[in-house]
């Protein structure tokens, strides 16, 4: 089945077997409760400039990651263009070049987080496991040891440069994001970043082609981030959406913003002040969807647990320490579903 990627199927037409939800996990578009009655909250960053309302956007971060774990920014700092220039060459790569010119960068389907072109997201011995309607690229970009353009499309011919800029600029944004969290806890800036250490950053453009049958089927199943924040932009097509207080909401594009999203280790870090988001991709029949995630994790022997800070008398550590490398592994082998492997942490 890995030799078939989505793209091809809707070409076709098929929603094969091994692409239906069960039932409960199913979207429900005509549901009442999913419609855009909550919005996502949107901060203003005043372009990072510390004598602009530096305390009221620390404020609004913390509401933010204390009632939903994701928010829109603006004025964040990247150009415009580049966030536009690097949504055109993943659609350029998806829909200008022909399957057999896509293959030649193939991922390892045997191996979890493998760069390249693929569509599963678990590992190929996992035969029992329901598929996303979705193909991808996955980029190693940071640190700058993992980084190998020539492992990445040649095709439109600024794809290399543009990934390599857009890595660069998202590298900036999450060091300064993850600075004014830890102040929005009462935490030093460098709290968080000091756990997690040197980014792992990688870049997944996710295409979501249209479905003969999107309400049997998800782009991308409910999940929370494992690592520490993701910064994600999409094109003007909907699809994503965030759980919040028992309902799906649907998280509309909004022209040259990031959504940040928490991880599982910043959850972990906060001793559950903030909570990571649990998200997922819908589909539908007749646009295809592209959205651009760029994750920032630690290393895989960092050990995470909650800021000493944090953990009093009053308000005891809710999580057990965790080496990051044992959680990806424990998520990449139990499957994402919600939000159980952070759960796992949970202490009494």
């Amino acid at each position: 089945m890995e030799a078939f990627r989505v793209q091809s199927l809707a070409k076709a037409g098929n929603l094969p077997p091994q692409y239906i939800q069960p039932p409960d996990t199913r979207p429900h578009r005509k549901h009442p409760r999913q419609t855009n009655d909550k919005q996502i909250p949107t901060v203003d960053l005043c372009g990072f400039d510390p004598a602009l309302n530096v305390v009221s956007t620390i404020d609004a971060i913390g509401r933010a990651c204390r009632e939903w774990g994701v928010f829109h920014v603006v004025d964040h700092g990247v150009p415009a263009q580049l966030l536009r220039q690097i949504i055109s060459v993943g659609h350029s790569f998806f829909n200008d070049s022909s399957v057999e010119e896509k293959l030649v960068y193939a991922c390892d389907p045997n191996s979890a987080a493998s760069e390249g072109y693929g569509s599963r997201m678990l590992l190929g011995s996992q035969k029992d496991t329901v598929l996303d309607w979705r193909d991808y690229f996955d980029h190693h970009t940071l640190p700058l040891s993992r980084r190998n353009p020539s492992r990445w499309p040649h095709f439109p011919p600024n794809y290399r440069q543009v990934v390599a800029d857009y890595a660069d600029n998202m590298k900036v944004v999450a060091h300064k994001l993850l600075a004014l969290i830890s102040e929005s806890l009462g935490l030093p800036s460098s709290c968080i970043e000091e756990v997690v250490g040197e980014f792992y950053q990688n870049i997944t453009i996710s295409f979501y082609p249209p479905c003969p049958q999107p309400d049997l089927t998800l782009g991308l199943q409910a999940h929370s981030d494992m690592g520490a924040i993701t910064l994600l932009i999409q094109d003007d097509v909907s699809g994503l959406e965030v759980f919040k207080d028992g309902e799906w909401v649907i998280v509309n594009p909004l022209p040259d913003a990031i959504l940040v999203i928490l991880a599982d280790q910043t959850e972990v870090i906060s001793n559950g002040i903030y909570k990571s988001a649990v998200h997922r991709a819908v589909t539908n029949d007749n646009r295809a969807r592209l959205s651009v995630a760029t994750f920032h994790d630690p290393a895989k022997a960092v050990k995470v647990s909650p800021a000493s800070q944090l953990v009093t008398q009053s308000s005891l550590a809710r999580y057990r320490p965790v080496v990051y490398g044992d959680y990806v592994s424990s998520w990449y082998s139990k499957g994402p579903e919600g939000r159980r492997n952070l759960d796992a942490l949970l202490l009494n």
